[in-house]
């Protein structure tokens, strides 16, 4: 290798050195430049004259790497201005110029001071100009000029990857699988083509399944692989990629399964799964059932992500029906390569046996729902059907049957228990609700928990039970000047009833109506009808007996059986109206015309007059026979309580009423003259008084109330004891005396009476007489 570059540097050495003979341009080249002339003149403005200039150039080439002592010569740049004695001065600049490239300011002459690499960077561009020496201007424009790196060999080749990696379908034919590196070994599986690089499998039916995974090493060599060229190795890892070569296959021929016939559609059974060497999209599996006893009542899926053959249920089963299925299951490759096709099919199959489980079932209904009718004017417990269901399991377990009440809350319907007949328990009414929907649940009797239900769905047939009657309420007004067979109202009539045939109503006058009346009826056989006036005018000032108001007594009837009528009142007034017939006024006055009402009705309303007038009558009579008050009983009869509060031990007689004549002797009670219902406040010590005479009255009333308290078994006795808590000083009287006080022979002073205001006045009259009269 050195002595193929020391021959080489010889070789350049021994050149003789490029003449300077062409001028240098500003842009360099490869081809001579046109010579160029720049004239500087000079003026008394100093400005710059053209003057002949150019430069002699050849482009420059260098080897790379240059291993000489000394520095590498690479040209000589010459002016034509230059004379040799020294007046200019060479300058160098752009690429590497200072550093890798040197000027001789006098000669011209460039060197390279550093090894070079043309791998690095092949191309140099610089620019040279000459300036005068004392002065420092340029004699020659500045101009660029290009140094090449000339390449030598000394470089071995190199991979761009240390280890290359390939793939290579399997069961490849030789020849085929090209690799894009050159290759230099890799048999007997591989093959190499020297000149072109490209790889080839060398053997038939290369089986991935068998291997998967080839490493070859390659090596390059330039010059043409001859002596002297260099080289380099790189790994080439080769993978055999899948192909669908091999079908599915499932592990066992036969499969079993077991399920309940209340599996409801789409609950999965069980699974199967068939196996395939290949990979990726060559070994995805698609089941399929081919053949066999349930192809309409199973069905079968393939789960993606497992390749497994899941079988659910496509229809309800029946064990009481067919107990075992057996079915047929073929597994095959979607994608499939016709040249592989010589291998054999790419499917297999397998036997699928499924048996039914029993379960106790719910009863089952004959339908899925019932629809019953009849008429509205059925009577209670008539029958309107039936429903029917039984137990389908094999017991033939009996069943009864049941209405679900919050489908039936008001209870208008019944059913039998036993044999499912249903039966009206209320009246009914199409007017009010025209279907009726409700729910009856059959159970299993044995098993309760086993019960299932069925929508019903009765509807009411009309029966023709009820009246037409107007449509709205209806007032109008006929003019004083209305003309005879005038039209004032039309009417028309409504039926909560919808007959078969549709409605059809007839107008009419009410018989006690019809003869005298001021107007006619027409029937416009539309369901409609017309009122008219029967003569000319309708005066309201003539006479005060004359009726300003007509309540026209109207009968509608319908057209059905029975043939249902109602009576409607028009209401017509006189009013005065322009000459276009437009209402101006009608009198607020009303009255009734005299065919308006009926016998039957002034009957009634007397019957009401006489019944209020007998009730107030007795009402009267009864208030005169209540019990009178007594005379003594006023707001001034005032009855105290004193109820002992401390004692926490006390009942009913803490609070019963004692008045204070029950603290006396009862044989002074005539003498004291003291009212039993009124306690005073305060109270001196008693003394004897003697009886007023002229106190008759009081004396024989106080006997008598003492009579009744003495036959009163409700009074308390005399000896009770009632127990006074004592309230403290500031009392005229203190506090009570003890019962023993009335006996005392001493005279009472009952001037505070007096004092105790106008409540007491009269009982103060009483005993301040006595006392006044004593003492006359």
């Amino acid at each position: 290798m050195r002595t193929y570059r020391y021959f080489l540097l010889l070789f350049w050495v021994g050149q003789p050195y490029p003449t300077f003979s062409t001028p240098l341009s500003k842009r360099t080249s490869g081809f001579p430049a046109k010579k160029r002339t720049l004239e500087l003149s000079g003026n008394s403005k100093n400005e710059l004259s053209r003057s002949k200039r150019s430069w002699m150039w050849n482009q420059f080439f260098l080897l790379e790497e240059y291993t000489g002592s000394d520095y590498q010569y690479v040209g000589k740049l010459h002016s034509d201005q230059d004379r040799g004695d020294g007046s200019l001065k060479y300058i160098l600049s752009g690429d590497g110029a200072g550093d890798l490239f040197i000027i001789n300011e006098n000669t011209g002459d460039i060197q390279a001071t550093k090894r070079l690499d043309r791998e690095e960077k092949p191309v140099y561009i610089l620019r040279a100009q000459a300036i005068n020496r004392k002065t420092g201007r340029p004699v020659e424009p500045e101009s660029e000029f290009i140094i090449k790196i000339h390449d030598i060999n000394d470089n071995e080749p190199i991979f761009t990857k240390e280890i290359y990696t390939a793939t290579v379908p399997e069961m490849s034919d030789v020849g085929n699988a090209k690799v894009v590196y050159s290759i230099l070994q890799g048999q007997p599986y591989f093959s190499v083509e020297s000149e072109t690089g490209i790889i080839k499998t060398a053997l038939l039916n290369m089986d991935r399944e068998n291997r998967e995974q080839y490493q070859v090493v390659i090596q390059a060599k330039d010059m043409g692989g001859q002596m002297g060229g260099l080289s380099g190795t790189t790994t080439v890892n080769i993978t055999l990629t899948d192909v669908n070569d091999n079908p599915p296959r499932f592990p066992q021929s036969t499969y079993q399964f077991k399920t309940p016939e209340s599996s409801p559609p789409g609950t999965p059974i069980g699974r199967i799964k068939a196996s395939d060497a290949d990979m990726g999209e060559n070994a995805e599996i698609e089941y399929s059932i081919t053949e066999g006893e349930g192809l309409d009542m199973f069905d079968v899926i393939t789960d993606q992500e497992t390749q497994e053959g899941i079988i659910t249920v496509k229809k309800l089963l029946d064990f009481e029906k067919k107990k075992v299925y057996t079915l047929k299951v073929e597994a095959s490759n979607p994608h499939v390569e016709p040249r592989f096709l010589y291998l054999g099919p790419f499917k297999d199959s397998a036997t699928v046996r499924i048996m039914v489980e029993d379960v106790d079932e719910p009863p089952v209904f004959s339908k899925l729902a019932y629809i019953l009718q009849i008429r509205e004017d059925a009577q209670i417990n008539t029958t309107i059907g039936s429903v029917t269901a039984q137990d389908p399991d094999a017991a033939r377990n009996p069943v009864k049957y049941s209405v679900d009440r919050h489908t039936d809350m008001d209870r208008i319907f019944n059913i039998d228990s036993g044999n499912g007949s249903i039966f009206t328990s209320k009246l009914l009414d199409r007017e009010t609700l025209l279907w009726h929907n409700i729910t009856v649940i059959a159970t299993e009797i044995n098993n309760p928990k086993q019960s299932s239900r069925v929508p019903l769905y009765i509807k009411v047939l009309d029966v023709n039970d009820n009246p037409p009657e107007f449509a709205e309420f209806y007032e109008t007004f006929v003019c004083e000047k209305a003309k005879a067979d005038q039209l004032i109202q039309t009417l028309r009539a409504i039926d909560k009833d919808d007959p078969y045939s549709g409605h059809q109503f007839s107008f009419s006058l009410a018989p006690e109506a019809a003869s005298g009346s001021n107007f006619t009826i027409q029937d416009n056989k539309d369901n409609t009808a017309g009122i008219f006036t029967r003569k000319n005018g309708y005066n309201r000032h003539e006479m005060s007996t004359y009726l300003l108001t007509y309540l026209l007594p109207v009968v509608i009837s319908d057209n059905d059986y029975p043939v249902q009528s109602s009576t409607g009142t028009v209401t017509v007034r006189v009013c005065a109206c322009d000459h276009q017939g437009n209402m101006q006024s009608c009198h607020a006055e009303a009255l009734v015309h005299p065919t308006g009402l009926s016998t039957g009705a002034l009957i009634a309303i007397l019957l009401c007059i006489v019944t209020l007038l007998v009730t107030v009558v007795l009402f009267a009579a009864l208030r005169r026979q209540r019990k009178k008050e007594p005379l003594i009983i006023s707001k001034e009869d005032i009855r105290d309580n004193i109820v002992s509060y401390n004692d926490e031990g006390g009942g009913e007689e803490d609070t019963q009423a004692f008045d204070i004549g029950t603290l006396r002797n009862p044989e002074a009670i005539e003498d004291s003259k003291s009212r039993r219902d009124i306690v005073p406040e305060a109270l001196f010590l008693p003394r004897r008084t003697p009886a007023a005479r002229d106190n008759t009255d009081v004396r024989d009333f106080i006997n008598q109330r003492l009579k009744e308290n003495d036959t009163d078994p409700t009074a308390p006795p005399y000896d009770s004891l009632a127990t006074y808590a004592y309230e403290g000083a500031g009392s005229v009287a203190d506090s009570l005396s003890s019962l023993e006080s009335v006996t005392t022979d001493g005279d009472q002073d009952y001037d505070y009476l007096s004092d105790w205001g106008p409540r007491f006045k009269k009982l103060a009259d009483m005993y301040g007489g006595v006392d006044s009269d004593k003492d006359s």
